[in-house]
């Protein structure tokens, strides 16, 4: 399995906006087991996402999907900058 665990910062004011962009277009996403979007309860402008995938490639071939990369579109501008971003292997779990 491939794992993602990585942040966004929002623009002030706009985490609510970027959160319903990136949780609208969740749907059809072959080889995602896992993909959550949080809220940091420390950082108001702060979002977390983790996702759980079959392999890297699954995770690359969903870029390409139409409503995944029109979300990306609509929310580049919402993005002040990008935090951590953090590879993963998923071994296990509830949910997966």
């Amino acid at each position: 399995m491939y794992g993602l665990i990585g942040s966004f910062k929002a623009h002030p004011g706009k985490r609510d906006e970027l959160i319903a962009l990136m949780t609208g277009s969740v749907g059809d996403m072959p080889g995602c087991r896992s993909y959550v979007v949080a809220r940091d309860p420390e950082d108001a402008d702060t979002v977390w996402v983790t996702e759980v995938w079959d392999n890297a490639e699954s995770h690359k071939a969903s870029l390409a999907i139409p409503s995944i990369a029109e979300t990306i579109k609509a929310a580049m501008p919402l993005i002040a900058g990008f935090g951590q971003h953090t590879v993963t292997e998923p071994v296990g779990g509830y949910g997966i």
